[in-house]
């Protein structure tokens, strides 16, 4: 009797410590901050996205991001790749003076042919970066409040990297390309993993099979020739991801994931089933949405394992875009590079003639109605998408007009890990917009500004735009809530606004404007 007794008080014992130990975990786990995914499309507008109306495919599971997450109308990039990338990792805009170091590209290109000069290429560029300037980088944000950090896919800025710069940007681990120039290929000869060379079997081609960005005969002969074409980048950056995710489950961490899709020139292996009988589309037009509706498939995927894993709710996902949209499938009866009026046969002169899909040719309506393209200090070049979704945590269905900034991801994921940043950032934390009820914009920016090809543009919280076209020392005013396609000049009409913008967006460029006309001569260090 006694020793039944004796067993009874041992199995209660266990049974207790056991429920301690599931209750302990379960508030451990209630308290454990949030895994952060960050998928940033590549040259994506806004209106290839069927949440906008985008009527020729679906994007369902980007769709289902926002539906159910928080939408931001009203939000900025840059007006291409390498500046997009740096204010997103720095926190800093544009327009900026000696805040990050941005390279040219192509070195890699021998190291494909040519192995044995890695280190040397390496050294180069790192010898062209120099010192970067001693500033808090994204990835240090996440790692400082206990994050393991990742990045797979084109490298993190500029148009050539290194291991060295990577490892001082703070990334745990990163899988993918080096060189930007590279990026623009989808069949890579090798890639990056953590500083080592990785061969991939079965592609030949030292450009990574880049083909020209044209619908020709010649070009689309080449695009659909794979002989040296393998293994397709985004199927090894999707098992990457997954890979990084799995081994990471039990404790937080922040994912970047800086796609090429659906930047050109057009590559898919297959035309996806959805695009593929659709007659009012060219064989260029269906590879390109098709290229679209990978990148919308690999979120389904990643999404469908975070649920596997039992991780779906404790995890963020934010979506967004580096710049506004560009084209990349013109063909027969289309307009080539530099784009034309079709109506008059005309170059866009970009002061009172600038592009519209309707007259510019693309059939998508990709930049959703606004004027002009990537490059550009048109709405069309810089405005993109902005999802944040966190399961139970983010309402679903909220839509914010807070005007934010691609480089307020940093102030915010700083305000809610609870990280203080030393310097002073140009970012603004839109947290409180997330996890409150209204949705004032009293709390967030006065105005942004961003660099173009064409010069620098300034839009305030209230909707006012001032445009400086550098070539022809021009300003020009609208007001975007009156004016979404920016049709309306209104300088002549309101001088004394022009002036005060003048002044506010002269001091966002830290005095001298031409810190936000994008040149390459001025704004990338060569790498010999």
């Amino acid at each position: 009797m006694k020793e039944k007794r004796y067993h009874s008080v041992i199995t209660f014992v266990i049974a207790f410590l056991i429920g301690i130990h599931w209750i302990s975990a379960q508030k451990k786990e209630k308290k454990r901050t949030p895994n952060v995914i960050f998928i940033m499309a590549d040259d994506l507008g806004p209106g290839m996205l069927s949440y906008y109306g985008q009527k020729y495919i679906s994007t369902p599971n980007i769709d289902r991001l926002a539906k159910e997450g928080m939408v931001f109308n009203n939000s900025y990039s840059s007006t291409f790749c390498a500046p997009s990338r740096a204010t997103f990792i720095t926190g800093y805009n544009d327009c900026r003076n000696n805040k990050y170091v941005l390279t040219s590209g192509k070195g890699y290109k021998e190291v494909a042919t040519n192995p044995t000069k890695e280190e040397s290429v390496q050294n180069r560029i790192n010898d062209a970066i120099g010192d970067e300037p001693d500033i808090t980088y994204l990835p240090q944000i996440f790692k400082a409040a206990g994050y393991v950090t990742g990045e797979i896919g084109k490298l993190d800025y500029g148009f050539q990297t290194t291991t060295k710069q990577m490892n001082n940007h703070g990334w745990d681990y990163h899988y993918g390309y080096y060189d930007h120039i590279q990026c623009h290929g989808f069949y890579p000869m090798f890639l990056h993993e953590n500083g080592k060379r990785i061969t991939i079997p079965g592609n030949t081609h030292p450009d990574a099979a880049k083909t020209g960005e044209t619908g020709s005969d010649e070009h689309e002969k080449a695009r659909w020739d794979m002989n040296g074409k393998s293994v397709y980048s985004q199927d090894l950056f999707l098992n990457k991801l997954l890979e990084f995710i799995r081994n990471n489950k039990k404790q937080p961490f922040f994912l970047y994931h800086p796609t090429q899709l659906p930047h050109g020139p057009v590559a898919i292996p297959t035309i996806h089933p959805e695009v593929a009988f659709n007659d009012e589309l060219s064989q260029l037009e269906k590879a390109y949405a098709s290229m679209v509706k990978r990148l919308d498939d690999d979120l389904g995927v990643i999404m469908a394992e975070l649920n596997g894993l039992g991780i779906a709710e404790n995890t963020m996902i934010i979506f967004s875009s580096d710049n506004g949209h560009e084209l990349y499938y013109d063909y027969k009866g289309k307009p080539t590079k530099p784009y034309k009026n079709m109506e008059t046969g005309e170059t866009f002169n970009n002061i009172t003639d600038k592009f519209y899909s309707e007259i510019g040719g693309d059939i998508f309506d990709g930049n959703g109605g606004q004027a002009g393209l990537k490059r550009s200090n048109w709405n069309g070049g810089v405005k993109v998408p902005l999802f944040v979704y966190w399961p139970k945590k983010i309402k679903g269905g909220k839509i914010s007009n807070q005007l934010v900034a691609n480089y307020d991801f940093m102030a915010t994921m700083a305000d809610m890990l609870n990280v203080n940043i030393e310097e002073e950032k140009d970012g603004v934390s839109y947290k409180n917009i997330l996890f409150k009820k209204n949705n004032s914009t009293k709390d967030g920016h006065s105005s942004i500004v961003f660099a173009s090809f064409m010069g620098p543009a300034l839009v305030t919280h209230d909707g006012w735009k001032l445009r400086y076209f550098a070539p022809s020392k021009i300003y020009q005013l609208y007001y975007l809530p009156d004016d979404y396609r920016e049709k309306n000049d209104l300088s002549i009409k309101y001088p004394e606004k022009v002036n005060t913008l003048k002044n506010e967006l002269l001091k966002k460029c830290d005095g001298n404007l031409e810190n936000g006309w994008i040149s390459y001569g001025r704004h990338f260090v060569t790498v010999d």
